[in-house]
Formats: C-alpha cells, sequence, structure tokens
C-alpha cells in the first residue's frame, strides 16, 4: 500500500472518464476528492446564476460516483489549500489546467506557493490543442478562425482517452456532513431553475446520454440542420464541456467514429464547431482583455446609447420582433439559446438597439447554463464586429428575414411565443404589420396581447451603418 496522499483538486473537470488529473492521482495511491467554489478570484465573472444551478446539481452527480466522499470548500483557495494540506497529510497535489485569466493567474502562483508543502502537477484536461502550442510562423497568435484551424489539423495533439474504473480508485473517507453541497448556497434564491432541470440532466452520466442522443438525431444532418431552431440538430453539449463532465476528446473521437451513420462532411463540420470553441479559448489566452475590452480598439470610440428601459425589454423578451422574443424566452425557460439565434438577438441589441455588447454578454453570463468566459466573450465581440475574426460591420441580422428563412412554419416561435399561435405566414414573422382583421381573428391586441415593435429595423440598421462609420474614420486629435 503507498504511503502517498493526493488531492484530486476537480475544476472545471466534473467527472472520472478521461481525466488526465484523476487518472494520474489515482496512479500515485489513496486520494482525496475536492472542490472548491472559488467566488474570489473571478472578481465579476463569477459564475452567474444559471451556472451556479447546474454546478450544484453537477457536484451532486459526482459526489454520488465518488460514494460520497467528495470533499467541498468555499474561498480562496490560496488560503484553503495549505491549510488543507497540513490537516490531512497530503504529499501530492494535481488539477487540470484552466484557461481564464484569472484561473491563469492564480494557479502560477498556486504552484509557487504550494510546492513548498508538497508535490504539485497539472494536466491539459479540457482542451483539444493546448493555446500556447498553436502559433503562426512568427510565434504570434492567429486572429482568424480558418487558418488557426488548418494549422491545428495538420498537427493535432494525442487523442488518448484515459479511463478509470470507479472501483479501483482508493478514497480517503469525508467527514464533512451530508448537506455539504447544500451548504456552498449555490441555488438561486428566485425558484426559476425549477424550470431548467426539465430541460437537462447535469453531470457525467448526463453528458454521455446528451451526446448519444446528438449522434442518433442531429450529427447526420448537422451541417444544414443547425441553422434551423426548431429541429433537434444541434449538440447541446457545451454545458457539459463547460462543466468538464464530458471532454472534447471523448466528444471528437465519438464523432470520429461514427463514419458509418453520418456522412463524412457532417462529422467534419461538428468537429469544426468544436475548433470554434479551442478559438474562443485560444483568444481568451492570448488576449486575456477581451471579456471587458474590444480587441479592435477602435471600437472603444462607438457611440454606443443606454437605454435601460429598452434593454429590459430585450432581456424580457417584449420586443414586438417574434424570433427575438422567442430567443430571449428560450434563454429565460431553459437556461440556453439556439447558436443562429443567439446571433440574431445580439445583432438586435447592439446593431439595432445600440446597446454595447457588454450588456449582452452579462445577461448571457447570468442566464446561460453554458456561461462560459471565452465562448461568451468571444462571441459577443464577434457579433459586435470588435472581435477576431468578427462578422462585418455592415451584418446586420434582419429578424424577420431571418425567421422565414430558419422558422418559416413557425415552429420555434410559437413554442415560446405561443400568443401569436393564431398567426401564419409573413403575419407570425411580423405582427405589427398585420392587417387589423388578422390580429383580430388570432385574438390579438397590439401592445396588449403582444407588443409592438419597439423600432423600425430600417432606420436602426442606417443609424448602426453611420455609427459604424465614425469609427472608421480617422480619430482628430
Amino acid at each position: 500500500m503507498s504511503n502517498t496522499r493526493t488531492i484530486m483538486w476537480f475544476r472545471q473537470d466534473l467527472r472520472l472518464q478521461d481525466n488526465p488529473a484523476l487518472a494520474n492521482a489515482v496512479a500515485c495511491g489513496e486520494i482525496l476528492p475536492l472542490y472548491i467554489l472559488d467566488d474570489v478570484n473571478p472578481g465579476e465573472w463569477k459564475m452567474g446564476a444559471a451556472s451556479r444551478w447546474w454546478l450544484h446539481e453537477s457536484l451532486s452527480s459526482l459526489n454520488e460516483s465518488l460514494g460520497n466522499k467528495l470533499w467541498v470548500l468555499k474561498g480562496d483557495p490560496a488560503l484553503l489549500l495549505p491549510e488543507f494540506i497540513a490537516a490531512h497529510a497530503i504529499t501530492n497535489i494535481v488539477w487540470n489546467r484552466g484557461y481564464e485569466p484569472w484561473q491563469v493567474n492564480r494557479d502560477i502562483q498556486l504552484k509557487t506557493n504550494l510546492s513548498e508543502l508538497c508535490a504539485v502537477d497539472s494536466f491539459n484536461g479540457a482542451m483539444l490543442w493546448e493555446p500556447w502550442t498553436n502559433l503562426k510562423g512568427d510565434g504570434t497568435p492567429y486572429r482568424v478562425f480558418t487558418p488557426y484551424y488548418k494549422n491545428s489539423i495538420k498537427t493535432p495533439p494525442e487523442r488518448t482517452i484515459v479511463n478509470v474504473k470507479p472501483q479501483a480508485i482508493d478514497i480517503c473517507e469525508c467527514t464533512q456532513p451530508a448537506n455539504k453541497i447544500d451548504s456552498l448556497d449555490l441555488i438561486p434564491p428566485v425558484q426559476w431553475h425549477l424550470s431548467l432541470a426539465q430541460h437537462w440532466q447535469p453531470g457525467e452520466a448526463g453528458a454521455f446520454v446528451q451526446l448519444e442522443k446528438f449522434i442518433d438525431d442531429g450529427l447526420a444532418n448537422y451541417k444544414t440542420g443547425r441553422d434551423f431552431p426548431s429541429l433537434n440538430t444541434v449538440s447541446r453539449l457545451s454545458p457539459h464541456l463547460h462543466f468538464g463532465e464530458i471532454s472534447p476528446n471523448q466528444v471528437w473521437l465519438t464523432a470520429m467514429g461514427q463514419s458509418a451513420n453520418a456522412p463524412e462532411h457532417e462529422i467534419e463540420h461538428f468537429q469544426r464547431e468544436l475548433a470554434w470553441r479551442e478559438f474562443s479559448y485560444y483568444l481568451l489566452y492570448h488576449f486575456p482583455s477581451i471579456p471587458n475590452q474590444n480587441l479592435h480598439s477602435q471600437f472603444d470610440r462607438f457611440p454606443w446609447l443606454e437605454d435601460p428601459q429598452s434593454l429590459q425589454r430585450w432581456q424580457a423578451g417584449e420586443t414586438g420582433f417574434p424570433l427575438v422574443d422567442a430567443g430571449m424566452r428560450e434563454l429565460w425557460q431553459t437556461g440556453y439559446m439556439h447558436n443562429r439565434v443567439r446571433m440574431i438577438v445580439g445583432s438586435f441589441l447592439v446593431k439595432n438597439m445600440l446597446n454595447h455588447w457588454l450588456d449582452g454578454a452579462r445577461w448571457f453570463w447570468d442566464c446561460l447554463v453554458d456561461a462560459d468566459l471565452a465562448s461568451n466573450s468571444a462571441g459577443w465581440q464577434w457579433v459586435a464586429g470588435s472581435g477576431a475574426d468578427a462578422s462585418p460591420y455592415f451584418r446586420v441580422f434582419n429578424p424577420h428575414t431571418q425567421s422565414l428563412k430558419f422558422d418559416g412554419a413557425g415552429e420555434y416561435i410559437k413554442k415560446y411565443v405561443p400568443e401569436l399561435k393564431g398567426l401564419s405566414g409573413k403575419d407570425l414573422h411580423d405582427p405589427s404589420s398585420a392587417p387589423a382583421i388578422v390580429l383580430a381573428g388570432a385574438g390579438i391586441t397590439l401592445d396588449k396581447d403582444y407588443p409592438r415593435a419597439m423600432l423600425d429595423l430600417k432606420q436602426t440598421r442606417e443609424r448602426a451603418l453611420e455609427a459604424y462609420a465614425t469609427i472608421r474614420k480617422p480619430k482628430i486629435s
């Protein structure tokens, strides 16, 4: 029997399978599994309400997999870990690396300080390509996805799945009370999370259920189907990947092995989307200010508007534009929003409403179960035009034409905006322009049963283009 005792510090890797740090800890001997809720170091980007609910459920699942032997603490690891190491006669501590700026800074200091107390090691348990391994010939980071991706797949990392049998893990007893996870106070006081539970199964087992469902129902029509929000063709794996309930290795390799069930081009397109997730982390690592600052500095001069009442209407799904409202209500009811719709509601906020992209990023951060600092920051800067490989300034999504194209029968709209079920065709997608007799026949009075459109799309598009033109001109000092 080994006399080593290793802390397996779980972070965004809440799984047993394909967990390099856990495999290393188990090979060393007795392990003490630990999770620390760190609300100190993230600053303003500590987890939002939806993510905290998911974390509560995921920790409960992990704790069950570990025979109720997971330790949980709350606070600054820099203060908690030295005390914990001394109290439990720890000889080693291992973890899987994080890539958010606050995680990088925290972990560098921790590694230095803890190495005086015990052996310390970290691993890659979250990325296909770690951010420092994929640079241009001159050693600088890519800012455009396509060359980044082409270079990545030329030199793919070694993708081997490391599995651990739960019965083979030698785990220390945990003396914390049975309600230890409840003591983290992760469940929000407003009970809206109860609706989230109807749509998700957090935890490692739930991740594999969702992966299997996607392989069976979505992968074969992924490239085209992923644009239609009423179809069941997107993976919905993003929250599971964010919390590390499944590794990107596992998802990548599972998709790669489906050539008998899905065309190769569909598999490649899905893998390309996994690489977009990687690219977001890559950008965050190399440009750590993007959660709060424009990557392209000329956007610092952009004439954003502040209109709290309009922002509240957007948040509530009361804009008078059915596809926008459906997306915002899906977000509130499920903690998720279809990717095509995310682009449309984002464009509406920053281009038609001229609200700062940070207003959208912060709302998504609180409401999304897959709230991810890298993807959220890169995605909103893409929509605004201020980020890497961004949507061009002149691309303003028209929610009417987008809904006609991608939700022609209105299945998605009617699901989340049920007051419009009596409408069809163009009237459903643009009720503010529908004849009064049609609205009356559907039992709809504008601004009573459903809001009138809060803005004019043509006028606000022109206003947005004029605003973008001001920052493309040289600044006169």
